[in-house]
């Protein structure tokens, strides 16, 4: 979620952001609606503005998601941010990438990357177990060959 507002601001990466538009209109990119939950929750103003104007980005959590998500939470319970007031999307969205055979776009680091890691399992450490590809931005802009 942090992307825009830390990394790669719309402003200053105007190419970038068209070039994520192309793939969400394509259907390339996509992310359960529970993200989109997140981005209301605690998004900035810009991303839930940006979040609203990209609902096509945003899939529906079909049961089968549902149950593959549940079963993910239920093997990496510390997946979960129990103090979060919003449902959590992290294991719905490897869910959908196993289900569909996609890569999970995530800014996240592996436990191994933290100094005093809060938990044990964070999105690329569960994706590698699961055999699930888990990039960042950077490694989309690199797998799509965009350049600018």
């Amino acid at each position: 979620m942090d992307w825009q507002a830390r990394y790669y601001p719309l402003d200053a990466f105007v190419t970038l952001n068209t070039k994520i538009e192309q793939l969400i209109s394509s259907g390339e990119f996509q992310a359960v609606e529970l993200v989109r939950d997140e981005i209301n929750s605690v998004g900035t103003p810009d991303l839930k503005t940006w979040a609203d104007n990209h609902k096509s980005l945003f899939v529906p959590l079909a049961l089968e998601i549902q149950l593959e998500g549940a079963a993910i939470e239920a093997k990496y319970p510390d997946l979960i941010d129990a103090k979060s007031p919003y449902q959590d999307a992290d294991a719905y969205v490897i869910a959908l990438a196993k289900l569909r055979g996609g890569t999970v776009i995530s800014q996240e680091t592996s436990v191994n990357e933290k100094r005093n890691p809060a938990k044990r399992h964070y999105i690329p450490d569960v994706c590698r177990d699961l055999g699930i590809a888990c990039i960042n931005i950077l490694g989309l802009m690199r797998r799509e060959n965009w350049t600018f």
